[in-house]
């Protein structure tokens, strides 16, 4: 497996000449990195006028290895290859490298650039990219892989403090700038390049706050002349290493490596709608940075968020005033660490009689718009205290719990929401207090324990009785100023009481069926399953030309090809026979064709856009302006090889065939709607879902006002 790196982008507060002049020092031999040995010039070009200098040196490294696996090697020293291309008129400095030694076995690239950053010419950007492919090693592969990576961090975060030491360095012998590159006819003599001839500016190498590029606000930056500083952002919306401290906390090389990389990736499949760069870290963290798990659980997550509109569920969702009068939970104040505080008096709380007159799906939703909140209260106090807060802390009072907890649907409701929960807001949850616990307190926990995360379940701290008021208590992880009056503390608590539920607030389960499914499964997408041979079509009738039809779908699973079609007769669906052969073509339960086996394309129908070939995880959003009235069938199709293409199998057949082979059904959600003319510029309702306060939107939707569809596809 090829292991990858790619950093965040560091920003020097020198200019780009003062850098390389720092950098060139290490050259040929660091003391500051001991495994560089030394290193020799093998081929050198320059310019005539002195623009272009490229550079390629031998470098020669002692790798910090166990010496039995250098003598089955038959090596003490390894060589790689570095080629320096300067471009003084450019600004920008290339560093190419890979090994000369054991390449046959082990490849090893990387990619390193020096530039000036986009929004102040007397700043420095660098960034640092490198893949390890390891073929063989005579056996000790995972060996050379942990080694390699070990010494390759270790050298990552040496590079800052000796580009800090060489600018110490210069500062000391006087040079404290150099000059720009200029044409030969005007270029100063060299007596000049290195006399002091600009007012140093504080040597310390930092990093400028992002905080407006990511909505944050934030103190300003103070220059020596007191100037205001330009907002600071690189280049493509890119991550840089001050920001990553500030408000995501202290990562390593590698951790901040998969956050960059699962950003660069959701940036091209899901365009316009990716989560906080703070959330996108959750998922990360609850996965031990495996990339591949947490893209799978994340892509999963952005799918849900859309579909049931969590979004909106602070602006739009208001919870019935049985929640707010007996719902024993709320926000009170932070922590000693300023995670946001919920308390939860849950021996409180009729829980039978919550779920009786609410059902399952309204507690669920009032549990989403908690963890919602608290999303939000975590940005807030990251910006209040000046430090990274992603979590909250969660006080929950258990006096009073009893046997009526334990009733079963109530418990099952709990461990759907824990399900739920689990899912969709990983790492939130930075520590549980769990106090006053009573004897049925192990039977409960004995059912709910296996639903939780390992990880989850270690933040838990129980305390039976009094515990909570002794040492390593509550004191130890809340002020004594915000302790709840009901916990013996000195702060009044504004969370309800609970109490019983009035039985004449209960409803009836025909009653509760109709409001879950009017509560939760309210949604303006629809979801199709997609055969091979079976593909799922929806007819549009349009009565007056020139209108627009506008369509945002997502692939959840597989590639689909999506056409437009265009007819003048009503499509009519297939009718079931007396065998039920119509029923086979459609396994997914709610795939639907219309368009019939005869019909000739040309003749009963025509296309009216080229096909659109849309993969797995994109997000497509677009419009086509009609020009005739008639009938439009918007058509998803399973996307086969040329090879899968060329089958000549009729299209029932092609059905049984693929319920044979998982791979051949595709998933799509999918929303679609017309608007006139004349409302389409100023309307983009059907595209509502992409305007996400959650997201961090990049990309308008793209529209068209000729007679053509236009598609935004998320790569």
């Amino acid at each position: 497996m090829v292991q990858k790196y790619q950093s965040p982008v560091r920003v020097y507060k020198h200019p780009f000449e003062l850098i390389m002049a720092a950098y060139e020092r290490r050259f040929p031999t660091c003391p500051l990195i001991p495994m560089f040995v030394d290193s020799d010039t093998v081929n050198e070009f320059r310019s005539e006028d002195g623009a272009i200098h490229v550079i390629e040196r031998r470098c020669k490294l002692d790798i910090d290895a166990p010496r039995l696996l250098k003598k089955i090697a038959g090596v003490d020293y390894v060589y790689f290859i570095q080629k320096n291309s300067l471009n003084s008129r450019e600004r920008t400095l290339h560093i190419e490298a890979h090994n000369e030694t054991f390449s046959n076995r082990v490849i090893i690239n990387e990619h390193c650039c020096y530039s000036v950053h986009p929004e102040n010419e007397d700043w420095t950007c660098f960034e640092q990219s490198a893949s390890l492919d390891i073929k063989s090693f005579f056996g000790f592969e995972s060996t050379v892989e942990k080694i390699a990576m070990k010494q390759y961090t270790s050298n990552i975060k040496k590079g800052k403090e000796i580009i800090e030491y060489y600018l110490r360095q210069l500062e000391e012998e006087g040079i404290t700038f150099v000059p720009r590159w200029t044409p030969p006819a005007a270029a100063p003599s060299l007596e000049t390049s290195l006399s002091c001839k600009k007012p140093a500016a504080s040597l310390t190498v930092v990093v400028p706050d992002p905080a407006l590029k990511e909505g944050l606000s934030s103190e300003p930056l103070s220059t020596p002349s007191g100037a205001p500083e330009p907002t600071a952002g690189t280049p493509d919306d890119k991550l840089d290493a001050d920001y990553i401290k500030r408000y995501l906390g202290d990562l390593t090389p590698l951790q901040e490596s998969c956050l960059i990389r699962l950003r660069q990736w959701l940036q091209e499949t899901h365009k316009g709608k990716i989560p906080k760069d703070e959330h996108i870290l959750r998922f990360l963290r609850a996965r031990d940075f495996n990339i591949d798990k947490a893209r799978e659980t994340m892509c999963q997550s952005l799918t849900w968020r859309k579909q049931h509109q969590v979004d909106y569920i602070l602006d739009t969702w208001r919870p019935p005033q049985v929640l707010q009068d007996y719902y024993a939970g709320g926000w009170h104040h932070h922590d000693k660490d300023g995670r946001p505080l919920y308390v939860l008096r849950l021996g409180q709380m009729d829980t039978k009689g919550l779920v009786r007159a609410l059902g399952e799906e309204a507690l669920l939703r009032y549990v989403l718009s908690i963890n919602e909140e608290g999303l939000r209260r975590c940005e807030e106090n990251t910006k209040v205290f000046g430090r990274p807060i992603s979590s909250w802390t969660c006080l929950v009072d258990l006096e009073g719990l009893n046997m009526r907890h334990l009733w079963r649907p109530g418990v099952k409701a709990l461990l759907r929401i824990i399900e739920v929960v689990e899912a969709n807001y990983p790492e939130t949850l930075g520590r549980l207090l769990i106090l006053r616990a009573p004897r049925v307190f192990p039977v409960l926990w004995t059912l709910v324990s296996p639903f939780i995360d390992d990880n989850t379940r270690r933040k838990f701290l129980i305390y039976a009785g009094n515990d909570y008021q002794g040492p390593g208590g509550l004191l130890d992880y809340i002020d004594k100023e915000i302790i709840p009056d009901f916990l013996s503390g000195e702060c009044m608590c504004e969370v309800p009481e609970g109490g019983l539920v009035p039985k004449s607030l209960y409803r009836t389960a025909e009653e509760l069926e109709n409001e879950d499914l009017k509560l939760w499964t309210e949604t303006i997408y629809q979801s199709a399953s997609v055969f091979k041979g079976a593909p799922h079509e929806i007819l549009i009738q349009i009565v007056d030309a020139s209108s627009v039809i506008t369509w945002d779908f997502d692939v959840c699973k597989g590639d689909i090809v999506f056409n437009i079609y265009h007819s003048k007769r009503s499509p009519q669906p297939p009718k079931k026979d007396s065998l039920g052969a119509h029923s086979i073509t459609s396994p997914g339960g709610n795939n639907v064709q219309l368009i019939d086996r005869v019909w000739q394309l040309g003749r009963d129908y025509s296309m009216v856009e080229s096909p659109l070939i849309c993969k797995e995880g994109e997000s497509v959003q677009g419009s086509h302006v009609t020009r005739w009235p008639g009938f439009y069938i918007l058509q998803w199709k399973f996307h086969s090889t040329p090879a899968c293409a060329a089958t000549s199998l009729p299209r029932v057949d092609d059905v049984l065939a693929s319920l044979q082979v998982s791979s051949h059904k595709c998933k799509v959600m999918y929303y679609t709607e017309v608007i006139g003319s004349e409302d389409f510029r100023g309307s983009m309702t059907s595209l509502e879902s992409s305007h996400s306060g959650f997201s961090q939107l990049s990309a308008a939707t793209t529209s068209s006002s000729q007679s053509h569809s236009s598609s935004t596809i998320s790569r």
